[in-house]
């Protein structure tokens, strides 16, 4: 046999034992067959680099060190899931279902695997590039690492093969193979890995792609996003048809009706779940139906069409041994319970948010008591009771005080809140927290910035306010402990980067209440890129903009109406910030064109419609404006229809919007 035809040989039989082991989970060969064959494959393509393939088995020993990830734009958004805590709520998510659809429901269910979400893209059945989902919009390049999976065929096989295809999926570690890892660091002396997902998340976040392929990852996939050259009418079409091309799929799914399947697989899972190899928090109801969810459309962060059914966390048994406040950049006095530590859920926890004095006197919280404490949806420690059998007389009541700890301002209580906060804007925790959620990853994202710097710059009187920051010099920063010259020319460099951004990373950073990032976006997309028509907008202007409501659009008429606020923006425009927008790929098809709609479509939600519009490269406005380009005309349109034709606007039925696309 000539030598490229052996290589070819073991690629192909490599290939296939890694689709039988991961996608079909049916080895036909021991791991240490499986070893022999690749050394083989490896000393040939040694020795012969002319036909060294970059989808080889090979090739996922991991590449050179990259200096940073770099971005990747998601073509659809990869949005959260809202959450359903219990039965109740699962009822609940069907009825909303019915409600709009006006039938029984044909549910696919899914186990939610405790990893970190990635996006796989493959151009005609080659692995092009992946990312983690990041902020939903935009996730970190790590297709490096991801090469280094084993479970993720670097070529798809089988018939029917895409010409595009953008699959998400979950990386995670199994149990023991997570066991067997922290044996060998403990045996090197090295400091072993706190759980699985942390482990796995890590693992995928190493500039090294070469530590990633030492890890033993894997990936069951679930979710598509943009697919050519094949269409499917379901999830379940859909997930059945992945092992096909080699892509893994976990084998607990299932297809059921209404609300009692919805039960009854919950039940199920949660039986399950100490009995399966690896973690999973909950489970996952989607309509199977692509139609009914293109039907159903998205909220700004998660879709309608589905839902997370969260398991019970883990408990544990933990004293508390004292309770501190804590003040956030909105001025909120937070009681904390610093606890004596304790292990819940492979996590060590020692902190625990009381949230208010409601809270704390609902629960009849008191210091040296002996609590049962969780973390609230496996993440956040949560104190559930307290074991008042176990209560002695050492037990301390504990009321939050009326003035600030911090600045000894006065604080107070709206009566729709619960929560009590300092009245004084200077005051340094207040400042602090403001800056810290300024120079954030989602927001400004300045390097170096750290909490300990941040806090030698407020007592050196070097930062009052975010404007403060562009003030900054190299000398600022070097007379300041442990600070190197070197250290504070890169913080530098990192501050004069982010004075070009994005306005949704500016309005983010303000940290208006009640606005996160994807509000941020929603108001860069409908003012325009321009802070100061946002900064002049009415109340009317806001709330006709769709997701954003009420209480919204109160809190930024509010934030923007104090003058401290605008002349901090003022300060910081005026120290060079500009905002740029988004560089699209070109290839996309609607790239510098605006649309809005009026009435009510046939086809899609006005979110379903949207999502098609900013995928293909076009933004979306919920206003008719002069930069509009076309007005897509639904089922009794509005005045929205008047004002794109005194704008000479474009009007576009459905079926004609739907033909752009082809």
């Amino acid at each position: 046999m000539k030598i490229k035809d052996r290589i070819n040989s073991l690629r192909e039989k490599l290939n296939k034992h890694n689709i039988n082991y991961y996608a079909f989970d049916n080895p036909t060969i021991s791991d240490y067959e499986y070893d022999i064959l690749l050394k083989e494959l490896e000393d040939l393509e040694n020795k012969n680099p002319q036909f060294i393939n970059e989808s080889s088995p090979t090739k996922r020993v991991g590449a050179n060190p990259i200096k940073e990830f770099g971005t990747i734009k998601h073509s659809i958004p990869m949005l959260s899931l809202a959450n359903a805590m219990d039965e109740n709520e699962l009822d609940d998510f069907n009825k909303q279902i019915i409600k709009i659809v006006n039938n029984n429901i044909e549910y696919i269910a899914e186990l939610k695997l405790d990893g970190l979400a990635v996006e796989l893209v493959y151009k005609n059945g080659k692995f092009a590039y992946g990312s983690t989902r990041g902020d939903g919009f935009f996730g970190e390049d790590i297709t490096n690492n991801l090469k280094t999976i084993k479970g993720i065929p670097l070529t798809l096989t089988g018939k029917n093969i895409p010409e595009l295809l953008e699959v998400r999926g979950e990386v995670f570690i199994n149990k023991s193979d997570f066991e067997n890892l922290n044996k060998k660091r403990i045996k090197k002396e090295l400091v072993p890995f706190a759980n699985p997902r942390n482990c796995a998340a890590g693992s995928l976040r190493q500039l090294d792609s070469k530590i990633t392929s030492k890890r033993p990852l894997r990936i069951f996939c679930y979710g598509l996003g943009i697919i050519k050259g094949i269409n499917f009418d379901s999830q379940k079409n859909f997930l059945s048809y992945l092992p096909k091309w080699g892509l893994p799929v976990n084998p607990y799914i299932q297809v059921g009706i209404g609300e009692d399947f919805l039960k009854q697989y919950y039940k199920k899972a949660e039986k399950l779940r100490d009995t399966i190899d690896y973690d999973i928090d909950g489970v996952v109801f989607k309509v199977n139906s692509y139609e009914l969810q293109q039907k159903l459309g998205n909220r700004s962060k998660s879709p309608r069409w589905a839902i997370a059914g969260k398991f019970k966390a883990e408990q544990g048994i933990a004293k508390i041994l004292d309770i501190q406040i804590s003040v956030g950049r909105t001025g909120a006095l937070t009681p904390v319970a610093k606890l004596k530590p304790v292990k819940v859920g492979g996590v060590v926890i020692s902190n625990a948010t009381l949230h208010n004095q409601d809270e704390i006197n609902k629960k009849d919280i008191r210091i040296n008591d002996y609590v049962f404490i969780q973390r609230a949806g496996d993440v956040i420690p949560e104190i559930l009771k307290v074991i008042k059998e176990k209560r002695r007389g050492n037990s301390k009541k504990f009321i939050i005080p009326n003035i600030c700890p911090v600045c000894k301002s006065k604080v107070f209580k709206k009566n729709d809140e619960a929560v009590l906060r300092c009245i004084n804007e200077n005051c340094i925790a207040i400042v602090k927290g403001k800056i810290e959620h300024y120079v954030s990853k989602n927001c400004l994202d300045i390097n170096g910035l750290g909490t300990k710097i941040i806090d030698l710059l407020i007592e050196n009187q070097l930062l009052q306010n975010i404007s403060d920051i562009y003030k900054l010099e190299v000398k600022d920063l070097v007379d300041l402990e442990r600070m190197g010259k070197k250290s504070a020319e890169n913080i530098i460099n990192s501050i004069d980067n982010s004075k070009e951004t994005t306005l949704a990373r500016f309005i983010n950073g303000l940290g208006i209440r009640n606005v996160g990032l994807n509000a941020s976006k929603l108001l860069e997309k409908n003012f325009n890129n321009d802070i100061s028509e946002l900064i002049n907008c009415t109340y009317e202007d806001l709330i006709h903009i769709n997701e954003i409501g009420e209480i919204m659009a109160n809190s930024i008429i509010q934030y923007f109406s104090n003058s401290h606020n605008i002349n901090n923006i003022n300060k910081c425009l005026a120290l060079g910030l500009k905002f740029n927008l988004l560089v699209k790929n070109e290839s996309l098809i609607f790239n510098d064109k605006s649309f809005a709609c009026t009435g009510t479509l046939k086809k899609y939600s006005r979110s379903g419609i949207a999502q098609i519009i900013e995928s293909n490269g076009g933004n979306f406005s919920s206003t008719v404006n002069k930069k509009v380009d076309y007005l897509i005309l639904g089922d009794k349109g509005g005045s929205k229809l008047s004002k794109a034709k005194s704008l000479s606007i474009e009007i576009l039925s459905e079926e004609q919007f739907l033909k752009l696309l082809k």
